[in-house]
């Protein structure tokens, strides 16, 4: 459901009713919100606030691939016969970059798909009205089957389906820019793709950890196109202000849109490489066309990577 409210009245006087009603059903709650919203809507709760499970968005969501992953671990440690589940995501915020804001409404509709099985959440996802431009509330109304307002809730006329998320996935990115750097790679090539990748990261500024973190990722979205993209792709890297971009092309599709945001088991085969690259990176962004597929990741010296 997308709660569309004005200012931070608006936010409790949405949000506080919905966490009460989950409280009184006897409903584990988790809220991951902006952290400046935490203390006012855990004061607005009172002494039920101790029963709410919290967490900033701002942490949790800086890459919003990790959201999906946060929201099945809250549903596999508390779920339980015969009792529901209730969640408030607010993912979405004024002065999220143009990519992040991508990612965030990719999500938004991928969310759907996660848990399109059934899993017994009722998930409520907040959207200032006041401070987001009308395309991002559009399209919130196109990802959620359901709206509410002041006024109650109702069906959104502009839902467009779980076909949604697979839309977006073919997306169209930004190009590279001019400054951008390329090397093409095969199977024979990666170690010269980990020596491009590390003396670019070290002209940028990069400290050893970000460089490392970099190389990792490039090598596991390397190795996946040697595996499944046709046996060869094309590095690109640029600066883009403070972050550094990497991407790889090559001639293979996704076919799964939830790659990448379901944690695999320590014995599943496949399926772990683009789950480390999110780990490690601030944003990841996959896309797929007819003539191939991209993944284009950014990191900053400050960036929020897997810790050591």
């Amino acid at each position: 459901m997308a709660l569309m409210y004005a200012g931070d009245e608006g936010f409790l006087d949405g949000t506080v009713p919905f966490v009460r009603e989950g409280l009184e059903r006897g409903e584990p709650v988790l809220v991951m919100v902006p952290g400046r919203k935490l203390d006012p809507l855990r004061s607005a709760l009172g002494p039920a606030a101790r029963h709410v499970h919290f967490a900033d968005m701002t942490r949790v969501g800086a890459n919003p691939a990790r959201i999906i992953p946060a929201w099945r671990h809250f549903v596999s440690e508390r779920a339980r016969d015969g009792v529901r589940l209730r969640g408030i995501g607010e993912p979405i915020w004024a002065g999220r970059s143009d990519d992040e804001l991508a990612e965030c409404q990719r999500h938004e509709a991928l969310v759907n798909l996660a848990f399109a099985d059934g899993a017994p959440m009722d998930l409520l996802c907040p959207y200032d009205t006041g401070a987001l431009p009308d395309d991002v509330i559009e399209e919130a109304r196109r990802s959620h089957p359901t709206v509410c307002t002041s006024d109650g809730s109702r069906e959104s006329p502009d839902y467009a389906g779980l076909e949604h998320a697979a839309a977006l996935l073919s997306a169209p990115l930004p190009p590279p820019p001019d400054s951008a750097v390329e090397l093409g790679f095969d199977h024979g090539t990666l170690d010269a793709v980990r020596g491009f990748t590390a003396a670019r990261a070290r002209q940028a500024g990069l400290d050893r950890r970000r460089r490392e973190d970099l190389m990792i990722a490039v090598n596991e979205l390397a190795s996946n196109s040697i595996e499944h993209g046709g046996g060869r792709g094309v590095l690109r890297l640029w600066r883009e202000g403070s972050r550094v971009v990497a991407e790889v092309a090559d001639g293979g599709r996704f076919d799964r849109p939830l790659a990448g945001r379901e944690q695999p088991s320590h014995d599943q085969v496949g399926g772990h490489g683009l789950w480390l690259v999110n780990q490690l990176c601030d944003l990841m962004q996959m896309r797929t066309y007819d003539a191939g597929s991209v993944v284009r990741v950014h990191l900053s010296a400050s960036g929020s990577g897997a810790p050591r």
